[in-house]
């Protein structure tokens, strides 16, 4: 039994040391409609639920065997709400949403396929999108695009091309999400695709085509896959795929979440990367701050935490004191003052430490402990406020700001820029 358990513990350990960008994206797909809610009455007598369902079944099976993850908001015919499918996706931590549909037109002779997108150009008050939608206008547009080249081209259906849309579950989701308008049921020709199988398959197929393709075209895509899609859209994405090239930064299951509040453990692993801690035989006894190392191991740090030996080696360089208490906290998340504080351990000797600053945080008052680092940072350019004129050095400290931190270091250091 403990073989088990020390071999689990490594398990859990080498996921969180090893980058997974190898690990495939995650689709959801959604069938429209369903249960009390058929949707839209072909003329040929088709039930807009049914034909959507059976697209969606068959373009899961396509994407999982081109080697994607795949979630469904429904696989029978069952009744969900919008929001429902919204939270859904959240809770399956999706990185693409896409809504199969079929169209209807009160004019019978319009034929063809479009996809509904959010586009930030084109708000509509009654009608509001999530902060995220917003940002994420490119690249839905982008993924709206490639997804109708390649079903019509697949299933030889007018082009119809790509539309801004304020349509519920694409304009209130979070990650880049598209409204598939297969075909038309009112059309008799397009009507007649649908009532089809082989047509219904190359209409999955054609849109796991289109999905490929933007993932395969995206920027920071590997293997196919887009590295960190959870990070689409995001003001810090660059920055993070920058310290992920230079294996300094990393995700699990190919997720980074950027807007989490990073631990202590997190923050101390990508500075030993940067920095490389001495081991005990490089230590003369005391570390930079002129302490001594502390005697004996955190209380609350086991030797089966993932980050044991980073800490034992931060402590044992005085890098890091512990709490009165004699606990380190490994997975307690940072405050933004904490990590300037711990960012300008590394950066500074004692001797070379800013006797002066100016006072601009109206919330970092020069007597506050984490002052003069905050400052020295920021003179630096390699940490901004959080507000106007406020630092807020109690909030936590988010994976994007961390990255963005490192980041401007990284590339200073290598344009040879001023920093120590």
């Amino acid at each position: 039994m403990m073989k088990k358990i020390r071999l689990l513990v490594f398990l859990c350990a080498a996921l969180l040391a090893v980058p997974q960008s190898a690990w495939a994206a995650k689709i959801m797909v959604d069938a429209g409609h369903g249960g009390s809610d058929p949707g839209a009455i072909g003329v040929n007598g088709l039930r807009e639920k049914d034909v959507n369902l059976d697209i969606a079944l068959k373009l899961r099976d396509e994407l999982i065997r081109r080697g994607f993850t795949v979630a469904m908001t429904r696989t029978g015919d069952r009744y969900i709400g919008l929001q429902e499918r919204v939270d859904l996706t959240d809770a399956q931590k999706a990185d693409l949403f896409v809504s199969i549909h079929a169209n209807d037109y009160p004019n019978p002779a319009v034929e063809g396929s479009l996809v509904l997108y959010y586009d930030s150009a084109y708000p509509q008050a009654d009608y509001p999108a999530s902060d995220a939608m917003a940002r994420l206008t490119p690249e839905s547009k982008r993924l709206a695009q490639s997804v109708l080249d390649g079903l019509t081209a697949s299933a030889g259906t007018v082009n119809r091309g790509i539309v801004p849309s304020a349509v519920y579950v694409i304009r209130r989701g979070h990650i880049p999400g598209i409204l598939v308008e297969t075909a038309f049921l009112s059309n008799p020709g397009d009507a007649a695709r649908l009532a089809d199988d082989a047509s219904r398959k190359q209409m999955a197929a054609g849109i796991a085509d289109g999905i490929g393709q933007f993932l395969h075209t995206g920027s920071g895509g590997t293997g196919g896959n887009v590295v960190f899609p959870d990070t689409l859209g995001h003001w810090a994405r660059d920055a993070i795929l920058r310290l992920k090239e230079k294996g300094i930064a990393e995700g699990v299951n190919n997720r980074f979440e950027p807007d989490r509040p990073v631990t202590r453990a997190e923050f101390l692993t990508l500075l030993n990367r940067i920095f490389p801690f001495p081991t005990e035989g490089d230590l003369a006894g005391a570390g930079p701050a002129g302490k001594p190392s502390l005697a004996a191991a955190p209380r609350d740090l086991p030797a089966s935490h993932w980050a044991y030996g980073t800490f034992m080696k931060a402590i044992a360089a005085g890098y890091i004191d512990g709490y009165a208490n004699g606990t380190v906290r490994p997975d307690a998340s940072l405050t933004r003052g904490e990590a300037a504080a711990l960012f300008d351990r590394m950066l500074v000797p004692n001797s070379s430490r800013m006797k002066s600053f100016s006072a601009d945080f109206q919330d970092v008052p020069a007597a506050l402990w984490s002052a003069r680092p905050i400052y020295y940072l920021k003179q630096r350019g390699l940490l901004d406020g959080a507000a106007p004129n406020r630092f807020l050095p109690e909030k936590s400290m988010t994976r994007a700001e961390i990255a963005a931190m490192l980041d401007r270091y990284v590339r200073a250091k290598a344009a040879a820029a001023p920093v120590p």
